[in-house]
């Protein structure tokens, strides 16, 4: 079976003298990948200072290159060493206004380098309320499929993260979560591509992190608030081995 795979995704926190603290404590542990996406500034500094973890970013551009000023290009991730880069994040959509159609142009890009997108779908708690997170996950992954198209799904990963569960503290029940998970297996399956990895992402914390891994389509976690302290993501990291 496929090694879990542990995303710590920093979102806008860190500093240099926060991030060396965090550099010195983390590292690789067997039997799981990991990565951590950091700012921008700081891609720099973490790729000259992790041990054993890959980089990630956590948005690039849909452009290569030209008169876009204050966008990252996937080449200038990629020349800084990333090897995943996270796009259509719920807080990228909802506050940055980005519709399905730019993740999948933002997920082209990536793949165009040889970055790994990490590509966010999941509900609003109304959509949850009114039934539709099968629905929403589907269509969003529907228009990612039709920019990139099928032979590429394979280079991609798939993190569900359901909107109401971000930050909140309310993470999903593991039934609810390896519900949605095993659609989007289905999905996959559909396109020939069974074997993506599809990550969990909402309120994982260490003490409920093993339980989440364990069901059976929950292939990893996209990790938000647990990231930023290296004793609480090895923690993580150490709950994805622990399933594997």
């Amino acid at each position: 079976m496929t090694q879990k795979l542990v995303v710590g995704n920093w979102k806008l926190n860190g500093g240099l003298a926060a991030n060396e603290a965090f550099f010195g404590a983390a590292g690789a542990l067997a039997g799981v990948d990991a990565a951590v996406c950091v700012p921008f500034p700081y891609l720099a500094q973490a790729a000259a200072r992790l041990r054993g973890l890959a980089l990630g970013a956590q948005t690039v551009s849909e452009f290569q290159s030209g008169a876009y000023t204050g966008e990252v290009s996937a080449e200038m991730l990629a020349d800084l060493g990333c090897r995943y880069v996270i796009v259509g994040h719920s807080e990228r959509r909802a506050l940055f206004g980005e519709d399905d159609a730019v993740v999948g142009r933002k997920a082209a890009a990536a793949l165009r380098v040889g970055l790994t997108p990490i590509v966010c779908v999941g509900e609003s708690l109304a959509e949850r309320e009114a039934g539709r997170a099968l629905e929403v996950a589907g269509r969003q992954l529907d228009a990612v499929l039709a920019v990139i198209g099928a032979q590429a799904l394979a280079r991609v990963v798939i993190a569900y993260e359901p909107v109401w569960a971000i930050g909140t503290g309310r993470a999903a029940g593991v039934d609810e979560a390896q519900a949605v998970h095993a659609d989007i297996r289905g999905w996959l399956v559909g396109q020939g591509a069974a074997a993506v990895r599809v990550l969990y992402g909402g309120s994982v914390k260490a003490d409920n992190a093993a339980t989440l891994f364990a069901a059976p389509d929950i292939d990893g976690g996209l990790i938000g608030g647990a990231s930023l302290a290296a004793r609480d993501f090895m923690a993580i990291c150490q709950a994805a081995a622990s399933v594997a």
